[in-house]
């Protein structure tokens, strides 16, 4: 047992402005102005945690005092003042935390204290750690010492949230800030001090501890020591997530292959390991849209880059990133952002998440139409007595509606399923909505060819005619998003279910709830009519909250779509004049005249 064991972060502690790891542009500036004697009297170093803010403010310290510093501007260590500063005896350089220490008193301490000149070296230097979390006052009493202190006294302050420090203290100072350490120097540092540990690893398990620090040195040594001990001399990969408590990319790669595959019992029961783990539903959820963002990242080299990945897990990437369509991914991406959104507020989470892995697997599946046709719905009795048809040949197709805007003093009117649409007198755009169909309906030998602007509207709503569609040449590519997936009983559900959804869509948006009362529910759609542009753009920001609460509720696959009409209600029966709204109130209340004779009021 090694009594003299001292943390990687301690051992490893940069000495020199080289050993410093990722900031070149910090330690550069300050190597040059050491050599030129441009020595300001106060600096502000700021950055995120352990990315080596206080570790170069004590290089700096210990080489602007050293009596003989290198050719390379660097402080020898031998001289009185290194060895002083080393052993922690050193009378020249002072070291404050602000964050117990941040009254006026302590400043005021200071500030006699910065009077006395340094025993050895040229310069007393006060660093100052977390000087953020000085009192108001105390910032108050520290700015005329920082702006004119003595020609020996030079001060760095070091904080990771530059933002609450007063605008009078940031003029004072040469800023400098620090930036998240790269993970590929990370890598290289962790490789490096594994070695002089004699410690073996995979590049796989110093990659996990690096993107766990998130750019931080001080956590990704601690995390190092930490894996050390569980795994002794080599370090596993396997072992290492297990240790760090984070998921593996195995568990990403098999569930995206199996949301890919339209597998989503394979996905269910991998959600079940994750959650047996110990890991969250949000964990869960969050890990796989970063996971579903690095394969959109692989699919174009000017992308790649953006991705911090190297060696074998790249290619891994790089494999299944060829698996996966664009189309596939932005939507997966979409939808898990709804997903993270809507966790908390989710009464069950666990199936919130199962809800969103099968809805996964449902834009996994292949949208060829020859694929999704026999999923629709079949007709209704009364939809089939309707079409009227007789024995020719089938046509694997789905039904479409054209329906035509007719332009109205408020909004759009839109026809009526059960009535046929009247030819518009102006030039008006159809509206094109797709309605349940068999897999295979008769078509009459002496039906009409198709109409010309519903060739156009199939067109523009597939992106390809009736004849591409019926031979499955259609729905591939970017069109393969506007095909829309069907349950046979989406309407009972939603009927059913629908004093529920409106209760608990009420008490989390009033107004949502409120405007949604005149829904009318035909297959995924839901037509609402409301009075204002207001309502109707609320509504529309608010799909996917709304889209995701009715999925929950009712229990409801596949895309739910909104159409909001803006239709303004306006009462001729009420008066709007001044005058006419009195006559109006005394007819309704004959003692209203009498109150204003007895006042003696002219309303005239």
């Amino acid at each position: 047992m090694d009594n003299n064991f001292i943390v990687s972060a301690r051992k490893y502690r940069p000495q020199t402005f080289e050993s410093v790891v990722g900031q070149s542009h910090i330690t550069t500036t300050l190597k040059n102005a050491i050599e030129r004697g441009q020595l300001a009297h106060a600096y502000l170093f700021c950055g995120p945690r352990g990315v080596g803010k206080t570790t170069c403010a004590r290089i700096f310290a210990k080489t602007i005092n050293c009596l003989n510093p290198t050719a390379g501007g660097d402080a020898c260590g031998e001289c009185e003042s290194c060895r002083s500063f080393n052993e922690g005896r050193s009378f020249s350089i002072h070291e404050l935390d602000a964050a117990s220490n941040n009254s006026v008193e302590n400043i005021r301490d200071l500030t006699d204290q910065v009077r006395v000149p340094p025993q050895i070296g040229k310069y007393s230097v006060y660093i100052i750690d977390e000087v953020h979390m000085l009192s108001q006052a105390a910032f108050n009493a520290f700015l005329k010492t920082l702006e004119e202190p003595p020609q020996h006294a030079i001060f760095i302050l070091a904080t990771t949230e530059k933002h609450k420090i007063i605008p009078t203290i940031l003029s004072r100072c040469q800023i400098y800030d620090f930036q998240r350490i790269r993970l590929e120097d990370t890598v290289e540092y962790l490789k490096t001090i594994a070695t002089r540990e004699g410690v073996a690893f995979d590049d796989e398990s110093l990659h996990l501890i690096a993107i766990k620090s998130d750019g931080g040195m001080r956590d990704a040594l601690s995390m190092f020591d930490k894996a050390v001990s569980f795994c002794g001399g080599k370090l596993e990969y396997k072992e290492v997530a297990a240790t760090l408590n984070v998921l593996d990319y195995d568990t990403y790669f098999s569930v995206t292959r199996a949301l890919y595959e339209g597998d989503y019992k394979a996905a269910l029961n991998i959600f079940d390991e994750v959650l047996k783990k110990g890991f969250s539903g949000q964990t869960f959820a969050s890990g796989l849209a970063s996971h579903m963002r690095d394969l959109l990242m692989c699919k174009d080299p000017q992308t790649l880059p953006l991705l911090e990945l190297s060696g074998s897990i790249l290619a891994r990437y790089k494999e299944q990133s060829s698996m996966c369509d664009v189309g596939f991914l932005f939507n997966a991406i979409s939808l898990l952002g709804v997903l993270d959104g809507g966790f908390r507020t989710a009464t069950n989470q666990r199936l919130h998440i199962e809800l969103g892995l099968m809805k996964l697997s449902n834009l996994g599946q292949k949208k060829t139409f020859d694929v999704i046709a026999p999923s629709l719905p079949p007709l209704q009795k009364e939809q089939v007595s309707a079409a009227q048809p007789t024995t020719t040949q089938p046509v694997s197709a789905p039904a479409v509606k054209t329906t035509t805007a007719a332009p109205t003093a408020s909004a759009p009117q839109r026809a009526t399923p059960q009535e046929a649409p009247k030819a518009p007198e102006s030039k008006a755009q159809p509206r094109v909505e797709v309605a349940a169909a068999p897999a295979a309906t008769p078509q009459t030998a002496s039906a009409k060819p198709q109409s010309e602007s519903g060739a156009k509207a199939v067109k523009k709503l597939f992106g390809s005619s009736i004849s591409d569609i019926i031979s499955g040449r259609a729905l591939d590519g970017e069109e393969e998003e506007k095909a829309i997936y069907y349950d046979p009983q989406t309407q009972q559900k939603i009927n059913k279910n629908w004093e529920g959804f409106l209760e608990r869509l009420t008490k989390e948006h009033p107004r949502l709830g409120n405007a949604m009362k005149s829904t009318k529910v035909s297959g995924h759609t839901l037509s609402i009519t409301v009075s204002t542009d207001i309502i109707r753009d609320e509504l529309l920001r608010n799909q996917p909250e709304i889209t995701t609460l009715l999925s929950e509720c009712c229990g409801v696959e596949g895309s739910i779509i909104l159409d909001v009409e803006v239709r303004a209600e306006q009462d001729d029966s009420l008066p709007h004049r001044t005058m006419d709204k009195l006559h109006f109130l005394v007819e309704k209340n004959p003692e209203l005249n009498t109150l204003i004779q007895d006042l003696g009021l002219d309303l005239q």
